[in-house]
């Protein structure tokens, strides 16, 4: 960042400057156009300004005097959240934690480490991979995303099938209050302490109850043996009941993921393409680690199962390189939608897995109604599904619909008793979908709740809860300060 004296007489520039220095803070319009929106594009908002604290001392400076000022605030990590958490609604000032990233301290002998909010995923297994350890929540965004970020939207991952979400790696917090309190929330190793579970609240609160300064996160060893699967489907209804049937025979894979024929076209023609089928209707990446004892067994079910349910074809991965190349393959896939269309977006419903040909024929239903294509890749494992919406923004109209899809396939999702988000969080883009599964009581003791932390709401507000109903009142965001 270019060292440029402030050159404004905004008293509240100054005070934030002051805190950070000069160089760490951005106020000028087209500094702060990188800034009106994370992953999440079809709302655009320029903050008033955006800082770079460099540890928890200065995120606490700031955060006090926002609250003192009446200042409306939020953090942002990588910028890849799909849900507009960070996106500033109200001219916030982003308190921007990418210049936190250091890996603080590693115990082994604890399984655990401890690293700042900017300290991107990937980079903590590839930490400690020369030791035989990682850290096991992978969101598709890994090799960017920060872990910052994930404790905000309690993010998962294509491995989140046997080993769990975010929430369930997380052992202690360091956390700015919305006042600038910092407190410190487990951390001692204790696996169950009395009292209420604030790590498993605050983790997946989107930022609307306070600022993760440190993370403990749970380290895991590296499995013994590994074995990928991939199978192709000429019917989606034939994959469908395949991944039902894997998890009802007791097989529990660390990951089983399908894409149906308009993801495979998207991943096929961006950067890494591995020569699927054009012409097929679904695949399935199935993958499946442990002892060494029992891998064998548990592949010869699953390919004993694929074939039961008519699969085209169907191998096992035999080298790391190549199964490397089939997840580099998966991990692409939103952002692979840009090679088929201008633009996407990228919905997050979850459903019982034995629902899942149902969901899928009405996603494909909606998809005709509103004339727009729907790409279909997902954690099948788990029912974690992930609509992608293909649609071009540059043609009247077609933004509104793609929006008015993506909310009737969380819709269908909510209808067979399923969720409106498994990892991409609420945001601004689902707020008003949260009553599609809840009541507006139930809404107001969430925001009761959240009026504890944030009793002033000046922190992230206008994420999360919809626009209050008649008879529910809830704190509204402040206007800017100008």
């Amino acid at each position: 960042m270019r060292k440029r004296p402030i050159a404004t007489n905004d008293p509240h520039i100054q005070a934030l400057a002051g805190i950070v220095g000069e160089t760490a803070i951005l106020y000028r319009k087209e500094d702060l156009i990188a800034y009106d929106c994370d992953g999440f594009t079809v709302h655009r908002h320029l903050p008033k300004a955006v800082v770079f604290p460099n540890s928890t001392e200065e995120v606490a400076a700031i955060v006090n005097y926002c609250h003192k000022h009446d200042l409306p605030f939020l953090a942002r990590g990588a910028g890849t959240g799909l849900s507009g958490g960070a996106i500033p609604l109200n001219g916030e000032v982003v308190i921007s934690l990418t210049r936190m990233k250091r890996l603080l301290h590693v115990d082994l002998e604890n399984r655990r480490a401890v690293v700042e909010p900017g300290f991107v995923n990937l980079k903590l297994t590839n930490s400690v991979a020369h030791r035989g350890y990682y850290y096991a929540p992978d969101p598709s965004s890994q090799y960017c995303c920060t872990i910052g970020g994930n404790v905000a939207e309690n993010a998962g991952g294509a491995h989140c099938l046997k080993y769990g979400v975010t929430t369930n790696h997380i052992l202690g917090l360091e956390v700015v209050l919305p006042t600038g309190e910092v407190i410190e929330i487990g951390g001692n190793g204790v696996p169950d302490p009395p009292g209420y579970d604030l790590l498993g609240l605050l983790t997946g609160s989107e930022g609307t109850l306070g600022i993760v300064t440190k993370i403990t996160v749970r380290l895991l060893k590296n499995p013994e043996a590994k074995q990928t699967v991939l199978a192709y489907f000429n019917e989606v209804e034939d994959a469908s009941q395949t991944v039902s049937d894997i998890i009802s025979a007791g097989i529990v894979p660390a990951a089983l993921e399908m894409m149906d024929q308009t993801a495979i076209e998207a991943v096929e023609a961006a950067a890494f393409p591995v020569g699927h089928p054009k012409d097929i209707a679904a695949l399935l990446l199935i993958e499946v680690d442990g002892i060494s004892a029992g891998i064998d067994e548990q592949i010869n079910d699953i390919l004993t199962i694929c074939r039961r349910h008519r699969v085209r074809e169907v191998k096992v991965a035999q080298s790391e390189e190549e199964r490397a190349r089939w997840w580099a393959n998966r991990k692409t896939g939103f952002g692979a939608m840009g090679a088929i269309s201008p633009d996407y977006l990228v919905q997050d419903g979850v459903i019982p897995r034995s629902r899942l040909p149902e969901v899928l024929r009405e996603i494909a239903a909606i998809s005709r109604r509103y004339g727009l294509r729907i790409a279909n890749i997902f954690h099948a494992g788990d029912g974690n599904l992930h609509p992608l919406v293909l649609f071009d923004a540059s043609k009247p109209g077609e933004t509104e619909r793609a929006l008015a899809a993506g909310s009737e396939c969380l819709k269908a999702c909510a209808a067979v008793g399923g969720s409106i988000t498994g990892e991409h969080g609420v945001g601004i883009e689902k707020k008003e979908e949260m009553r599609f599964i809840f009541t507006d009581e139930e809404i107001l003791a969430q925001t009761a709740l959240r009026d504890v932390f944030n009793p002033k709401n000046l922190l992230n507000p206008g994420k999360l809860f919809p626009t209050p109903g008649r008879c529910v009142e809830t704190k509204q965001a402040p206007l800017p300060v100008k």
